[in-house]
């Protein structure tokens, strides 16, 4: 089994930067994918960002340019660099890992509120 626990959001104004972490503990070796997901109030789970375990990386139209995913495979942890953020940016955002096989999100974190308000 593979734990996830984000940290790092919050409130912010439009324009602003966050950086949310992800820090995974337990059965690490099965982790090949790890990725950032967020959902707004009434919308779907949209996938943001995801990068492999050899640092490929995929992002949403919406945040190319203004986020950027990197990974520390020495501490486990993924981070999300937020910048220039907007209004639609508000959501709770989850991390999530996948095994090297797999077609699905294996596991996910509890999820962090970012709010990005004036």
């Amino acid at each position: 089994q593979v734990q996830l626990v984000e940290s790092g959001g919050g409130l912010v104004q439009p324009g602003g930067s966050l950086r949310l972490s992800c820090a995974a503990s337990g059965s690490i070796f099965s982790i090949h994918t790890m990725g950032w997901y967020r959902q707004a109030p009434g919308k779907q789970r949209e996938l943001v960002a995801s990068i492999t375990s050899i640092s490929n990386t995929n992002y949403a139209d919406s945040v190319k340019g203004r986020f950027t995913i990197s990974r520390d495979n020495a501490k486990n942890t993924v981070y999300l660099q937020m910048n220039s953020l907007k209004p639609e940016d508000t959501a709770v955002y989850y991390c999530a890992a996948r095994s090297p096989y797999s077609s699905v999100w294996n596991w996910w974190g509890q999820g962090t509120q970012v709010t990005v308000s004036s």
